[in-house]
């Protein structure tokens, strides 16, 4: 999946696609922002009015 809208997409549709990423390729939440030059801050607002918030210790962002 491609990251380069990831502004325009659904909140849900980028919690997947965002979470599928930290799974198979970046170890952080850090390294998947330089990876595909991402807002952490806007991704981080987006998945938080659907709900969800990042688990540093999951690597993953899990129901609020």
């Amino acid at each position: 999946m491609d990251l380069s809208n990831a502004s325009q997409l659904d909140g849900h549709i980028l919690l997947g696609i965002v979470n599928e990423k930290l799974r198979l390729e970046c170890s952080n939440l850090e390294d998947l922002a330089s990876t595909y030059e991402l807002d952490i801050k806007n991704v981080r607002d987006k998945l938080s009015v659907v709900g969800f918030k990042y688990d540093p210790l999951t690597n993953q962002f899990k129901s609020q």
